[in-house]
């Protein structure tokens, strides 16, 4: 089973920037589909970015535009361009995976406000 492990979350202004990055544990990562969820206090955890093993990505319509999800196989780690972040970004951002049932890491928090 592989492990992940979110990190690159602080504190920004409104309309700066971050890159989150998740690291995986384990040999198979290449094979994986990559989600990026959030979840803001007193809300439910919702869907942000998804990148499959080939590299198609999904995006939230929240996102779209200013967030982008890659990956570099070779070093076993996903990331999450954020540009542009407003308050309502403000949130825990956990990746996630499916294999044999679904693997999230602990998440890192992201807050925007001025």
């Amino acid at each position: 089973q592989v492990q992940l492990v979110e990190s690159g979350g602080g504190l920004v202004q409104p309309g700066g920037s971050l890159r989150l990055s998740c690291a995986a544990s384990g040999n198979i990562f290449s094979t994986i589909p990559v989600a990026w969820h959030r979840q803001a206090p007193g809300k439910q955890r919702e869907f942000v970015a998804l990148i499959s093993s080939r590299g198609t990505t999904t995006y939230a319509n929240s996102v779209k535009g200013r967030f982008t999800i890659s990956r570099d196989n070779n070093k076993n780690t996903a990331y999450l361009q954020m540009n542009s972040l407003k308050p309502e970004d403000t949130a825990v951002y956990y990746c996630q995976t499916v294999l044999s049932g679904t693997v999230w890491g602990q998440g890192t928090q992201v807050t925007v406000s001025s």
